[in-house]
């Protein structure tokens, strides 16, 4: 009796062991994120929105994605496209020339509030690198976290700049992310969402734009720094009058 328990028991396990689900890949976790927040209306839809007396459009030209930042100051129309690697200037609509230094700052200033507006679809990207690092609890709720690097072909001037994201093990929507960055002297942000909607199939969030109290710390503990309460807010990164078409 004791052997059949034991036979038994082992099978039971074996069984269980093998109808486990298998843990997600960094790369589920975000291809489910995304088709939560918008799928493949990212493609198909293009948005507009307005962000600090300027405003942005994307929109799908012939498979590319085409950004674009208009500025209008009095009399003066600014448009600034970033189009693939291009940049192009239209004061007016007169294309303007632009020194090639310059063009870089704008088109990566154009591309980074797109970014952050459109995540997480830029997360699959081809010069994207993904890991899961676990699971993290910030406040009461436990989040997926995936770190996130750069391809140096591909990435931008940034492309040595580490992100972080964490996403809800349910929902998987992306509730907090952090970065570190190299320009102007580096440092580190966390953003809190805040103020999600949808528009038109299109998840849009708000953020509380944090840095740590202290220098040197790891931009791998952030989340449980800001946790700690030892971050202190920079500013709110909010989006307003939201149009996808």
């Amino acid at each position: 009796m004791k052997y059949l328990f034991t036979a038994t028991f082992l099978i039971l396990f074996v069984s269980c062991k093998e109808n486990a689900p298998k843990p997600l890949t960094a790369q589920e976790i975000v291809d489910k994120s995304i088709e939560v927040s918008g799928g493949e209306l990212y493609k198909t839809h293009s948005t507009g929105f307005a962000f600090r007396d300027k405003t942005y459009h994307s929109k799908n030209e012939n498979g590319k994605i085409v950004l674009d930042r208009v500025s209008d100051l009095d009399s003066v129309i600014i448009r600034d496209v970033k189009n693939g690697n291009d940049f192009e200037r239209y004061v007016n609509d007169s294309l303007v020339s632009v020194p090639d230094s310059m063009a870089v700052r704008y088109a990566n200033s154009v591309n980074s509030v797109h970014y952050f507006a459109r995540l997480p679809y830029g997360l699959n990207d081809g010069a994207v690198n993904k890991e899961l690092l676990g699971k993290e609890a910030i406040g009461s709720k436990e989040y997926y976290k995936v770190k996130v690097t750069f391809d140096q072909q591909g990435g931008g001037d940034d492309f040595d700049d580490t992100y972080l994201y964490w996403f809800d093990i349910e929902s998987f929507k992306v509730d907090y992310l952090a970065y570190d960055f190299h320009v102007n002297g580096g440092g580190q942000r966390f953003r809190k969402a805040y103020n999600e909607r949808y528009v038109n199939g299109i998840r849009f969030v708000d953020y509380e734009n944090y840095k740590p109290k202290s220098e040197g710390s790891d931009i791998l503990e952030i989340g449980q720094l800001f946790d700690k309460g030892e971050l202190e807010l920079l500013s709110k990164v909010e989006l307003t009058d939201i149009q996808v078409d």
